[in-house]
């Protein structure tokens, strides 16, 4: 038996997971609460550090646990309920949760549309396009990654315009359109790559749901498409015939 095993045969970085999540279970560790820190887990179980990092590594590939760099370890919240719907809107979907709908702006270019870039947005192959990559998150947990791509004639500056209304609603307001609607959306799953696993805050190999979709106005006129990688973890998504 080893230094990391009990009489009963039960290893302690499993001890500790296992009190962790009872504790997650019953409410002492409420969803987005910071959990102690390593030190004082260790002293609490009289453990040392390394299992308590197995321990915290365990919770974390389960999805109950999420690791801030630089921060420290926090418990992951519900999943959010998230309706694809005509009118899909994230901002309004976190809100209704109680929860704060935030966007930052990861980065804003211009490039040629792709032929079928070109063929989702009604424009010609070539056509000057912004693409903005976005990070989206619900209080302070990252939730998607998303790449909207929108005509640069129609919406100069789009970029810049995003970067101050953290919207694509408020942004598209900012250029007149008042309203829109979803007019396709198809779900694929994928495993996060390592680009996206950093700023989402997974872990490598860990599923997301790649949400492929194109917005249109009143008038059924593409206005941006989009692709969004989805934590898989942190979102139940609801397909409402409405």
């Amino acid at each position: 038996m080893t230094t990391q095993e009990t009489a009963s045969g039960v290893a302690l970085w499993r001890q500790v997971a296992d009190g962790i999540e009872r504790g997650i279970a019953n409410g002492s560790f409420a969803a987005g609460e910071k959990l102690p820190g390593e030190m004082e887990i260790a002293e609490t179980y009289r453990v040392n550090r390394h299992t308590v990092r197995r321990a915290l590594a365990t919770l974390a590939e389960r999805g109950l646990v999420r690791a801030e760099r630089g921060s420290g370890t926090y418990v992951e919240a519900t999943r959010i309920a998230y309706p694809l719907r005509s009118r899909t809107r994230f901002s309004e979907i976190v809100g209704a949760g109680g929860r704060e709908p935030r966007g930052q702006l990861i980065d804003a270019s211009e490039e040629p549309a792709s032929r079928e870039l070109a063929r989702q947005l009604g424009l010609k192959s070539g056509a000057p396009l912004i693409r903005i990559e976005a990070l989206r998150l619900a209080d302070r947990t990252p939730v998607c990654i998303s790449t909207t791509w929108l005509s640069a004639e129609h919406f100069p500056g789009a970029g810049s315009v995003f970067a101050s209304a953290r919207s694509m609603t408020k942004l598209l307001a900012h250029y007149g359109v008042r309203d829109y609607r979803r007019a396709s959306t198809r779900i694929t799953a994928a495993i996060v790559d390592a680009t996206d696993a950093a700023r989402l805050d997974l872990a490598l190999g860990r599923p997301i749901l790649v949400v492929d979709a194109t917005d249109v106005d009143t008038d059924g006129q593409p206005l941006v498409t989009k692709r969004s990688r989805f934590a898989a973890e942190r979102v139940e998504f609801l397909v409402e015939n409405v």
